[in-house]
């Protein structure tokens, strides 16, 4: 009966979508009402790929896709853009969670040895294979084919700059879909690493624009790009922080009505990406992390309720997410692979390049006391993941380098685009593998539960041998 009402609801909303589009009611109406019918498409393969025991986000994106522009065209691009603010709200309000999460204990001790030797494998490995690789068959490379040596070399960086970043947006989605246990290593660092990045390729890319100018040929790159890189990217934390302590100053006067509280931070982080530019991602994680750090109680209800409210949440960004996987003329705001053509063997050779260096990075680290060596066995698939912070350092090398301008965005946006939906797969099987997984939907069915882990492994920090039943 649940399905047939979900069937019989689709088939009303679109509906009214194709009546009320030959009419002359405001854009934002039909918007409204497109978002419905791909929210609802969304959700039912969500709920479907649950089923086939993927990450139900992985579900949402496909769904946004299929009832995108790219297929069913249940919504439009110019839908799609008004639309963006709510999008960029429901991505804020998961990077707040994720910074919430966050604090100055993972920089302590023998755990800020863990967090910072594998944050260094997961971005030094894949930024040196990506780079030394691409370097190496820069005449054959399309965007470097008929170029010098100095300007494969700024193509080489910027590629492998990209490479090194993953999403702690993914990562927090796959914990809380799949209730990862409290207090798990493997899901607590990957989360912890993944922001570590996150904060690390702000100066990364900094560091590279910078170098890009006196390497690269002239007009190559666009003068002042780093300055204003370094603007927007240091304002968001600023101002992030300054969102975060606001916060905790009203949680400690004000002790209820946090859904509305959550709504208002996702309307203020919005709005500010939109008249200034700066990174939704940032901002958000910087707030939580403020906001964790100043007030830990009020951090810890805020994650409470943003927890409760996480579907609606993940539905909305997701869908919207996949319904950006267009063929079309490439925006900055999705994946759209047009333009990519022949690049395309190209962006799977940077996938591959990433997994490999991500591998290497791990055996790597795991080498070393404090970090064991069970995570050279399934550590590195928990950073597959990119999006968010990805997506937006494309946009920026877009801007930087003017000369290979949509055809780099585009190579780039296809790399982070198969990584955004194979990665929470990754991780998902990391989670059940190492018994970090607990969903209840599939607990007597899975064999990646806690009940069904594979015997006698779990991560630990600090044990170099990992940590084996008897």
């Amino acid at each position: 009966m649940q399905w047939l009402m979900l069937v019989v609801t689709f088939v009303v909303m679109a509906l009214l979508q194709r009546l009320t589009r030959s009419s002359g009611i405001p854009l934002e109406a039909h918007a409204t009402l497109a978002l419905g019918s791909v929210t609802l498409v969304a959700f039912v393969a969500g709920m479907i790929a649950q089923r086939v025991r993927i990450p139900r986000i992985v579900g949402y994106l496909i769904g946004g896709y299929v009832a995108g522009p790219a297929w069913l065209d249940l919504i439009h691009t110019d839908e799609l853009q008004v639309l963006g603010p709510i999008s960029t709200g429901a991505l804020a309000l998961i990077a707040f969670a994720v910074g919430s999460e966050l604090t100055l204990d993972a920089l302590r001790g023998e755990r800020r040895n863990t967090v910072l030797r594998i944050a260094a494998a997961v971005m030094g490995v894949p930024f040196l294979a990506v780079a030394a690789v691409v370097l190496t068959v820069s005449p054959w490379f399309p965007l470097t084919a008929h170029q010098p040596f100095r300007d494969a070399l700024v193509v080489a960086l910027a590629l492998g700059t990209v490479a090194a970043i993953s999403a702690p947006t993914l990562t927090w989605a796959v914990m809380t879909d799949v209730v990862a246990r409290p207090g798990g290593q493997a899901s607590r660092t990957t989360l912890d690493v993944t922001v570590v990045q996150d904060l690390a390729a702000v100066l990364l890319v900094t560091l590279v624009l910078a170098l890009a100018l006196p390497l690269g040929s002239r007009g190559i790159v666009t003068p002042g790009v780093a300055t204003q890189t370094v603007l927007i990217l240091g304002g968001s934390l600023v101002a992030g922080i300054i969102l975060g302590l606001a916060v905790a100053q009203y949680l400690r006067v004000i002790h209820d009505r946090l859904a509305w509280l959550l709504v208002v931070i996702a309307f203020v982080v919005s709005q500010a990406v939109r008249l200034s530019g700066l990174e939704p991602v940032l901002v958000a994680l910087a707030a939580g992390c403020a906001l964790g750090n100043t007030a830990p109680r009020e951090g810890e209800r805020v994650r409470d309720e943003l927890k409760r409210c996480a579907i609606p949440v993940y539905v909305v960004f997701f869908a919207l997410a996949g319904s950006n996987l267009q063929l079309g003329m490439l925006d900055g705001s999705g994946l759209q692979f047009e333009v990519l053509g022949d690049m395309w063997p190209w962006a799977l050779l940077l996938v591959g390049l990433r997994a490999v260096g991500l591998w290497g990075g791990l055996r790597w680290a795991g080498r070393h006391p404090a970090v064991g060596n069970v995570w050279t066995r399934y550590g590195w698939l928990g950073f597959v993941s990119q999006g968010g912070l990805a997506f937006t350092l494309a946009a920026v090398l877009r801007r930087a380098f003017p000369e290979w301008n949509v055809s780099l965005e585009a190579l780039l946006v296809a790399m982070i685009g198969v990584h955004q939906l194979a990665g929470p797969i990754c991780f998902q099987w990391v989670l059940r593998r190492t018994g970090e997984g607990t969903e209840e939907a599939h607990v007597r069915e899975t064999p990646g539960t806690i009940e069904h882990a594979e015997p006698g492994v779990t991560f630990v920090a600090g044990d170099s041998g990992g940590s084996r039943g008897m």
